[in-house]
């Protein structure tokens, strides 16, 4: 609601609504609605699906002049949706409808007398939520995703009640937004909330700097229209096409045929399996060629080594046997590696003369021990981390270099986590814990 003078102690704020989290379920939406005793306005957050190549920048320009006369006129609850969407009616990005108006409000210095609630379809996995909440919403109520959850009740694919789904389906969007903040430094959700801690990854600088002000967008990317392109393209699959009733799956989260392209496709991990079982030299080329001749995936597929010039003689170059000395393993634990992943890496490098890191887990003692065939299975550098799981005498006694983790690097702001159910009776033995309960490593 509208937020008042913060400054005022004396004022009066019983208007001011407070709740547990920013996901709000479809009844406690309805709910929530009727507790509101300011005014609210309910914006359209669609735009006509043949109106034409500026169409849906004039819904965010309508959007936004809607979002300004309903504070000016006193309304203290916004409400954003895109339920009207139908064959008509095409859905604006909700997150882009969020940011447009939220940034709007905040120039003409009118943001803190509103909250902006967001009805969407889109919204699903806890990203979306924590996208939508840094973009400026005030709570989320995923509409659609309780929608397909009752559906699935209703057929009989889910064994408990709707109350009880919507139930965990909430603690799974809590816990991941909690994990998204703690990683910037983050405790209350009203610090992250219109924070825009994001970068843009193919969007347009002119479109970014308009409506998601102080966002970066490195790469720049398409525009407005082009989002309008690939929405009506959308649209025209769900609503115009002969096959309406049975929609692509589209294979954003599993790889499926005809849908998203994945780095790590089926066919692509049958090959270095195949390599790795029957230690083919000719199947692991035929997944490196695979690998290579993927599309584009990620922006460093877009880069290529630029050759300086004609290659240095061998002769003028170190040895690969000096090379190899530099090379270092990554510090992955016992734990996050299996047991033989963790001594193969260590037998590996040691051959070569290079180094392996034990990583934070500790490393068992039978690995202090060369093998009958000469193999050394000692890792050569000994980490100690936050949570010195493993660190005896022994362990730091076995090293070459020590190497001490200040920070966590894979968390950074979270700190490392070992499941429990990887707490084996070697790990426990190894970590001098107990076998099943979780070990984390503070930041």
């Amino acid at each position: 609601g509208n937020l008042k003078n913060v400054l005022d102690d004396a004022g009066n704020q019983t208007q001011v609504l407070v709740i547990e989290s920013p996901f709000v379920g479809n009844a406690q939406f309805d709910a929530l609605v009727r507790q509101f005793n300011a005014p609210k306005a309910e914006i359209d957050c669609t735009f006509p699906a043949d109106a034409g190549p500026q169409a849906l920048r004039d819904a965010l320009t309508r959007i936004r002049a809607e979002a300004e006369d309903a504070v000016r006129s006193g309304a203290g609850h916004i409400v954003l949706t895109d339920m009207a969407q139908d064959e008509s009616k095409v859905p604006m990005p909700m997150i882009l409808a969020t940011s447009a108006v939220h940034s709007w409000l905040t120039r003409q210095g009118l943001r803190t007398f509103t909250s902006i609630a967001v009805r969407s379809a889109e919204a699903i996995d806890p990203h979306y939520f924590a996208v939508l909440i840094g973009c400026g919403a005030t709570v989320v109520n995923a509409y659609l995703a309780e929608d397909s959850l009752a559906d699935r009740i209703e057929r009989g694919l889910l064994d408990m009640s709707l109350t009880e789904a919507v139930k965990m389906y909430r603690e799974a969007i809590d816990q991941g937004l909690l994990k998204i903040m703690s990683k910037m430094g983050i405790s209350v959700i009203s610090s992250y909330r219109g924070g825009l801690n994001f970068e843009a990854v193919g969007l347009s600088r002119a479109m970014v700097h308009e409506f998601f002000p102080g966002m970066t967008s490195r790469i720049s990317g398409i525009g407005v229209g082009g989002i309008q392109k690939k929405l009506e393209e959308i649209h025209a699959k769900g609503w115009r096409s002969q096959s309406a009733n049975v929609l692509p799956i589209g294979g954003f989260y599993k790889a499926r045929k005809g849908g998203e392209t994945h780095a790590w496709g089926a066919q692509a991990m049958h090959l270095l399996q195949s390599a790795c079982d029957t230690a083919s030299f000719e199947t692991w080329r035929k997944y490196s060629a695979l690998m290579a001749n993927n599309p584009p995936i990620h922006l460093r597929d877009m880069l290529d080594i630029k050759p300086l010039g004609a290659p240095v003689p061998i002769s003028e170059v170190e040895s690969i046997t000096s090379i190899r000395k530099r090379f270092v393993t990554p510090g992955m634990s016992l734990g996050a590696l299996s047991p033989e992943a963790h001594k193969a890496l260590n037998v590996a490098m040691n051959r070569i003369g290079a180094k392996s890191d034990s990583g934070e887990g500790g490393e068992d003692p039978a690995h202090f021990v060369p093998e009958p065939n000469g193999d050394n299975p000692s890792a050569k550098i000994k980490q100690v981390a936050s949570g010195r799981f493993g660190v005896t005498a022994e362990y730091l006694n076995q090293c070459e270099e020590l190497e001490i983790k200040v920070a966590q690097g894979a968390k950074p702001g979270e700190g490392g986590q070992l499941p429990g159910i990887k707490v084996t009776d070697l790990i426990a033995r190894l970590r001098h814990s107990t076998k099943g309960v979780t070990l984390i490593s503070p930041p």
